[in-house]
């Protein structure tokens, strides 16, 4: 099985955007729209380990024959 280097860099690119904008809004008194930056910026790291962590299953399903 390979390794997908491109969703570890999507995941860390969305890191690095996520930190940058909940510092700017932080800094510059928003820190309710801080948070749900970072709280959606989470979601959406999640929802695309989410997709991968789905397309697992189905290949081990598929192996196995279940």
């Amino acid at each position: 099985m390979r390794v997908e280097i491109t969703l570890l860099l999507k995941i860390a690119g969305i890191g690095m955007l996520v930190a940058t904008a909940t510092q700017v809004l932080s800094r510059s008194g928003r820190e309710d729209m801080a948070t749900l930056v970072s709280v959606a910026g989470v979601v959406l790291a999640l929802w695309m380990l989410v997709t991968e962590i789905a397309g697992l299953f189905s290949m081990v399903r598929e192996v196995f024959g279940l």
